[in-house]
């Protein structure tokens, strides 16, 4: 069997759920082990087939000096499963959100100082975290040094809120909005910029332009199925 385990719950669960249907044919076991702990804990304990394998979702963010230590336990089971353990080499889901091409538009966000903060923090990403001194902007960096337990992660999750505020696109739930999968909602308030403006209504086709997109091929290109 092919595993594809996740720290995520909610949303960022049905996100790999909706990867392995659209992607991958419902190739993969999806399951969340609900916390970087909950994934140790049970690659610890695993009693592994010869046939066996096991992709791994780990949020891994750098400035985060508890997940560093997390990840090196990790790496240290994967290392001796001898291939069989696979650590899928990603920030954190929220980062796939935010990175995608598409998301602006689609959103239909209004807030221009937003836009320019997520140009700015997505052009300064290196090696699992936003690089404060590659960014010049005076406005991203009064924001970015606002958060009072500031980590790359924190970061993610709440650009990507200031973008997904409309619940159809909203990225929080226990589901990803239905904007993202479903065929696309007509707003009761079409005047409303929240609501986007997608250029396809098909909600698989949506959702296969999201997993296409670079930031998610580049970690689901680990996945040999």
């Amino acid at each position: 069997m092919k595993y594809l385990w996740t720290e995520d719950t909610g949303a960022g669960l049905h996100f790999w759920k909706l990867v392995n249907q659209l992607f991958f044919n419902d190739a993969l076991v999806v399951e969340s082990k609900e916390s970087n702990q909950g994934l140790l804990d049970t690659l610890s304990d695993i009693d592994m087939k010869e046939d066996d394998k096991y992709y791994i979702a780990f949020d891994y963010v750098v400035d985060n000096q508890d997940i560093r230590n997390k990840y090196r336990m990790l790496k240290s089971i994967a290392d001796k499963a001898e291939g069989k353990i696979i650590i899928l080499d990603m920030i954190c889901f929220e980062y796939l959100i935010l990175a995608f091409d598409k998301l602006v538009t689609w959103t239909g966000t209004g807030k221009t100082d937003k836009i320019k903060i997520r140009e700015e923090a997505l052009s300064a990403i290196e090696d699992h975290r936003i690089n404060l001194s590659k960014i010049d902007d005076e406005k991203t960096l009064q924001y970015l040094t606002g958060f009072k337990r500031y980590s790359t992660e924190r970061v993610m999750k709440s650009l990507v809120g200031e973008f997904t505020q409309n619940e159809k696109w909203s990225v929080k739930g226990g589901l990803m909005g239905e904007c993202w999968y479903k065929d696309c909602c007509v707003s009761e308030h079409p005047d409303n910029l929240r609501c986007g403006k997608p250029e396809i209504e098909d909600g698989n086709e949506k959702m296969r332009m999201l997993i296409q997109s670079e930031k998610v091929q580049k970690i689901i290109g680990e996945v040999i199925i």
